[in-house]
């Protein structure tokens, strides 16, 4: 199973338009949104996918983005998600609040932790997780999201133009 990563897109709609124009071409069906999603309308772009999204620091209207994937079917985690898809138990937040970040790190529970926040990619591990930032959307050169296949642990940095 291949899943999407995105990160910090900060209302960029035609960004987010791009990267899901490159998951589509990938066969991508779930994707993980690690927070600065921004507004409401940028979550009706993320319909066509089984999505999975935690807020941010810049997500100010958190009530009106909450309603949106509400009603868009899509899932809110707070104030971080854990999944367990192929096996594989994978954590994920924004990463601006570096107590939980450390927390769930160096817990030693997850396959994976995915976070944003930076605005750069990113990756290490921590024992046995797999600490992976996709990039940006927003406010970042070049503009990336990230492609995980969970059978394999193959990674595939997207870039988006």
């Amino acid at each position: 199973m291949r899943i999407g990563i995105v990160s910090d897109s900060h209302g960029n709609t035609a960004m987010v338009l791009e990267a899901l124009d490159r998951l589509r071409e990938r066969g991508i069906q779930t994707v993980v949104h690690c927070g600065d999603i921004d507004d409401a309308s940028t979550v009706h772009l993320f319909e066509d996918f089984a999505t999975h999204f935690v807020f941010g620091n810049c997500d100010g209207d958190r009530s009106g983005i909450r309603r949106a994937i509400a009603v868009a079917g899509l899932t809110l985690h707070e104030p971080f998600g854990q999944l367990e898809l192929a096996g594989k138990r994978i954590a994920f937040l924004h990463g601006d609040d570096r107590r939980m970040f450390q927390e769930v790190e160096q817990s030693g529970v997850y396959d994976y932790l995915l976070y944003g926040h930076s605005h750069q990619a990113a990756e290490h591990l921590t024992g046995k997780t797999h600490v992976i930032n996709p990039g940006a959307l927003h406010r970042a050169r070049p503009k990336t999201i990230l492609v995980l296949d969970l059978g394999s642990g193959e990674r595939e940095t997207v870039v988006v133009e």
